[in-house]
């Protein structure tokens, strides 16, 4: 958002008022992720910030009179020309369409012009992914900096080596793995409870080196620092005691893949890392729909698509007549 938009906003305590209701509106009601309601409240900001205050007060309300398609249309052409992707423009479409039927609700429109717009359909392109022996190359290499040259347990590198290893057994998003808490694994059956989007609440399994790799951070955790109101409950905690940040998350993953050698990732990647193998080893879409808690098929669907450009690759080098 340009620094006069800011501004303006924040110029207008009715705007702030609106933005905090709306947002306790997509909490309670919505069931939206902590990350999915902030990016709506910014894009509802940034929406109201290209209309007009209201003429028959102190400048300080947006006039929500203002808000119809072309208004909408408008805000969203002008993200578009400054080169956002298609699923950034589709998310704002769709953030656009949650504050415009909220407002109808609330009483601040008469209509919802948000029914009527439309928005780039997101790309379906699936991002890299790494190949099992590459995969296999990183959680390696996390795992052989659990011990220093001494021979002593390094308590970081094991956490590390198991949030790797659960982040790809499990194919859960950043923001599942860092929500997990300690009673949400289950070590005897090797599955972990986990909240996805929406509230919904799924149980997703994990091998045996996820288990191991759980074993020794359980063992480790105990000699941790633990501060903060839900520190205590985490599964994962940060090098001060608070419950690990999907920002650390992140950077623990661009780390190891690079040090590994292998092609940067991002922790979404061994998400799609997960599912593409789990497909290639004979997972039907059901099952692996359910272990990444995706809401359609359609969107488990697209991996298919990772899955038979590879093997059009082995079949167009292998095959004699290809």
């Amino acid at each position: 958002m340009a620094a006069h938009e800011r501004d303006r906003i924040s110029q207008r305590p009715g705007d702030a008022r609106l933005l905090d209701a709306f947002e306790t509106a997509l909490v309670a009601q919505r069931g939206h992720s902590e990350h999915t309601v902030r990016a709506y409240v910014a894009d509802a900001r940034s929406l109201l910030a290209v209309l007009p205050p209201r003429a028959d007060v102190e400048p300080e309300t947006t006039d929500l009179s203002d808000l119809d398609l072309s208004a909408l249309r408008g805000w969203l052409a002008g993200q578009s020309s400054r080169g956002l992707a298609r699923a950034t423009l589709a998310r704002r479409a769709a953030a656009a369409r949650a504050f415009t039927a909220w407002a109808h609700r609330a009483g601040h429109l008469d209509v919802d012009p948000g029914l009527r717009l439309q928005a780039p359909r997101p790309d379906s392109m699936i991002p890299e992914v790494l190949e099992i022996d590459e995969a296999a190359a990183v959680l390696d290499l996390a795992r052989s900096r659990t011990c220093t040259e001494d021979g002593r347990t390094d308590p970081v590198a094991v956490r590390d080596w198991c949030v790797l290893e659960v982040l790809y057994a499990t194919g859960v998003r950043v923001a599942e793995l860092v929500g997990l808490d300690i009673g949400d694994v289950d070590h005897h059956d090797r599955l972990v409870r986990v909240l996805g989007k929406g509230g919904k609440e799924r149980m997703v399994p994990f091998g045996v080196p996820a288990a191991r790799a759980l074993d020794a951070w359980s063992r480790v955790r105990t000699q941790w620092p633990v501060q903060g109101p839900d520190a205590g409950a985490a599964l994962f905690l940060g090098l001060r005691g608070a419950r690990l940040g999907s920002r650390q998350v992140r950077d623990l993953v661009h780390r190891i893949t690079a040090a590994a050698g292998v092609r940067d990732l991002a922790p979404h990647g061994l998400r799609h890392s997960a599912a593409t193998h789990l497909l290639a080893g004979g997972s039907d879409l059901r099952s692996v729909q359910e272990v990444l808690g995706h809401a359609s098929l359609s969107t488990t669907q697209r991996y298919t698509h990772i899955s038979a450009e590879r093997l059009r690759s082995a079949f167009s080098q292998a095959h004699p007549r290809a």
